[in-house]
């Protein structure tokens, strides 16, 4: 990647058609997909432009979901200018903080509390100009869980399953889809962690947003409390997700009748089928995609799957195989 290929001498044509004058570019990312990201900054403002190609990227999404997530209250940046031929995405420059970079032991309740309230109102977005959002089913769970296996187990570690692996892994996988599906369904970001919050004036603002879907109730709660990145005490996270569960009782989200340990086993193993997933998704970041700085997180999402699982009678003997046959892999090849 260049700042002399042709789609950034293009993007910078256009940048400068919509200021009417010359711009500084300055590439600050490129995400988990084909985008990438630049600040640009004209006169004495500055901007984020994304470079999406649409041959490999499907823009509309996050456009219609930007647009519904605007119209609910929820903070995200400002679409200023489009061109979807192209692929180029002009918007509000939010900062170079992400709420990853500001968390501490000392604070990471009281910004998981308020990150934890905007739930809510994602939770209120089950459609946008361009309809009703996916539903998170069964078909779409099993697609993500098949990442694991295939990225990690397969490609990554070349790793060969017996038939009684295979069979384990296939009831795992039978137990955490039959979880997701038991669960109220809300909008759902999908990606809701600290990386895709941003902290600007003290306020978050949220990212990332595009892959929005119809799903269970606990997921986005979990992708915050057991982020793939960094880890909290468990006493932590216990007392923000109970916390959590007595919000969506007192707004209606949940059932009076659900308890709190229904609650708890619907969030583990959601906890787990993510976890898994993202697992699988470093993998294949680093063989198909070529990003390699993913692969370091591998330990610390096999790690939450072990830890949870050994929480629950039937998972018992997948969290020992897990901690046996898979994390000492982690030291000698991730």
């Amino acid at each position: 990647m260049t700042l002399s290929d042709a789609r950034f001498l293009q993007l910078k044509q256009w940048l400068q058609q919509q200021f009417d004058a010359s711009v500084d570019m300055q590439l600050i990312s490129g995400d988990a997909s084909f985008r990438r990201y630049f600040r640009v900054t004209t006169a004495d403002k500055s901007y984020i432009v994304a470079d999406s190609p649409p041959e490999k990227v499907d823009n509309r999404p996050f456009l219609a979901l930007a647009d519904a997530y605007h119209r609910q209250g929820i903070p995200v940046p400002a679409i200023i200018a489009v061109d979807a031929t192209q692929g180029f995405i002009l918007q509000q420059d939010l900062g170079d903080q992400s709420l990853l970079s500001l968390l501490t032991s000392d604070n990471v309740k009281r910004w998981y509390q308020q990150a934890l309230a905007l739930l809510p109102q994602i939770a209120a977005v089950k459609a946008s100009i361009s309809g009703p959002l996916p539903q998170y089913d069964a078909a779409f769970v099993q697609r993500e869980l098949e990442i694991f296996p295939q990225w990690l187990l397969a490609k990554h570690w070349h790793l060969t399953l017996s038939d009684a692996e295979i069979q384990q892994l296939q009831q795992v996988f039978a137990l955490l889809t039959e979880n997701a599906l038991a669960q109220p369904l809300v909008g759902m970001h999908r990606d809701f962690h600290s990386r895709n919050l941003m902290v600007m004036e003290k306020q978050l603002y949220v990212i990332d947003f595009q892959d929005a879907v119809l799903g269970p109730i606990t997921y986005d709660a979990v992708s915050l409390l057991r982020d793939c990145y960094v880890r909290w005490p468990d006493a932590v996270v216990d007392a923000l997700r109970d916390e959590y569960y007595q919000h969506c009782i007192t707004l209606g989200l949940l059932d009076r009748q659900t308890s709190a340990k229904q609650f708890c086993r619907w969030f583990d193993l959601m906890g787990l089928q993510r976890h898994l997933k993202a697992a699988g998704i470093f993998a294949r970041l680093l063989h198909r995609d070529g990003k390699s700085g993913y692969i370091k997180d591998i330990p610390l999402t096999l790690a939450y799957v072990a830890d949870i699982s050994e929480r629950y009678p039937e998972l018992f003997s997948f969290s020992q195989w897990v901690r046996q046959r898979l994390l000492p892999l982690c030291g000698e090849n991730s």
